[in-house]
């Protein structure tokens, strides 16, 4: 994604787990519950076990990589942001069933980033796929579902 005529956006290079961090700390109580309803759509068991697979991949790859301690790092920081002392308005508003979905979906996009040049396309969207409902550059060639 290149910056528009104003300046505003993220260079290709800013794609990454800190452009994801950025994002979720601005996120409005309707984006987390956007990504909680992304979650939710993919709750599905055939869903489910391919996302239990593609997490499987993610964290075997970032193991073999000796990207564990990212990982962990990763970890920490959304958990911060999401229910630490620290954490947001916006978030603490959603706290309960809605903000811990989010939260979930805001942690497999984490982990895909961390290892998506370690896994396939496939694992990697399997991954990206709830938190991209609300964060659509996650996974831009997949808009966004219309909410029902």
């Amino acid at each position: 994604m290149a910056l528009d005529a104003e300046g505003y956006g993220y260079g290709s290079h800013e794609e990454g787990l800190e452009r994801l961090l950025t994002d979720a700390r601005v996120l409005s109580p309707a984006g987390i519950e956007r990504a909680a309803w992304g979650w939710d759509r993919h709750e599905d068991p055939r869903l489910m076990q391919r996302f239990h697979d593609a997490e499987r991949a993610g964290l075997r790859a970032l193991e073999k990589s000796d990207r564990g301690p990212q990982w962990e790092e990763a970890r920490r920081r959304i958990l911060e942001l999401t229910e630490g002392r620290t954490s947001l308005e916006d978030w603490k508003a959603e706290h309960g069933d809605v903000g811990h979905k989010a939260e979930r979906a805001l942690l497999a996009a984490a982990l895909a980033i961390l290892a998506r040049d370690k896994i396939d396309h496939e694992h990697y969207a399997t991954l990206v796929r709830p938190m991209s409902e609300a964060l659509p550059w996650l996974l831009p060639e997949l808009p966004p579902e219309p909410r029902r």
